[in-house]
């Protein structure tokens, strides 16, 4: 066997050097991308809330396309003076469509939930998003999975059930939506993961927001409401929020080691329950707290598993 020249052999040095050196900066900037996190956290509860006032007033359709078209102007004004109209070449026309028509009726399930039930609630159920995500893979990815990780869906799954408070006959209607919603979020997920293959994150942020403003846009003829300057504010303030919240997420994911900052994603949760005691009075129930806390370890525990596999 030919052994490698000493240039070689001083290139992998150097590659190996430079790996270490970006894990201990990644390390080293933990602290904030912990600070990060929580702050989109802070910033996707206050979104929420928002958005659940909102929608006591004004159509649906109508609230989504203001907040998509506002988040659709704000990363206009990043993305394009960079990339230019290029960030719209892509080969995967049909995948974009049928990921972002997922996920607009993914937020308008997540929208009306809010509408039937306390913001905690419909946060918590929310959360079994990476159960789903994991189910998806399996069937599209074909990911193998083991016992440990099939008794950790299954736990969650009780955890979701708890939080849903189903009756003996019958389960609350929000609850079904929230869990529509958390069954598109962890499907577009799982796509999303296959089309960065090919796609970068700026073609992939801005065709989804191009296209659900265009399908919020076509429901604003069956249902529109003109809304106070006070509201329309809310509305287009509430579409940065999402905007600034999700460049927060991104950000934390960048600076630091998944497994050290997505576990602080979950203090949205802690958010959410004080804006509904606050604002409409909600007091969470034990259930309600037990049954988060089994789908928030389920998913810490996903993630533990993944990141020890890696």
């Amino acid at each position: 066997m030919k052994e490698p020249s000493a240039t070689a052999q001083a290139e992998n040095g150097a590659q190996n050097e430079a790996g270490k050196e970006t894990r201990k900066t990644r390390q080293a900037r933990i602290p904030l991308g912990i600070a990060l996190m929580i702050a989109a956290t802070v910033v996707f509860a206050g979104s929420s809330a928002l958005s659940k006032w909102l929608v006591s007033y004004y159509p649906i359709g109508e609230m989504l396309f203001w907040r998509n078209s506002a988040a659709l102007i704000g990363a206009a004004l990043v993305i394009l003076p960079a990339t230019g109209l290029t960030v719209f070449r892509t080969s995967r026309l049909r995948d974009h469509l049928v990921r972002s028509v997922s996920q607009s009726c993914s937020q308008a399930f997540l929208i009306i939930a809010f509408s039937m039930m306390p913001l905690a609630s419909a946060v918590a159920i929310n959360f079994s998003a990476p159960l789903f995500a994991t189910l998806a893979a399996i069937v599209f990815l074909k990911e193998t999975v083991g016992p440990v990780r099939w008794g950790a869906l299954v736990i969650g799954f009780v955890g979701v059930l708890m939080v849903s408070n189903p009756g003996i006959d019958t389960i609350q209607l929000g609850s079904l939506f929230a869990l529509a919603n958390a069954v598109l979020f962890g499907t577009v997920t799982v796509g999303v993961r296959r089309m960065t293959a090919t796609e970068s994150a700026e073609t992939l942020t801005m065709y989804q927001l191009v296209i659900l403003t265009i399908v919020f846009a076509a429901t604003l003829p069956f249902g529109w409401t003109t809304p106070t300057f006070g509201d329309g504010l809310a509305m287009v303030l509430n579409g940065f929020a999402n905007a600034v919240g999700q460049y927060l997420w991104t950000r934390a994911l960048y600076l630091a080691p998944t497994s050290a900052v997505v576990p602080f994603n979950y203090f949205s949760l802690v958010w959410a329950i004080i804006l509904g005691f606050l604002i409409w009075g909600d007091v969470p129930s034990a259930q309600l707290l037990v049954g988060s806390a089994v789908v928030v370890a389920s998913g810490m525990f996903l993630l533990w598993h993944e990141s020890r596999k890696r």
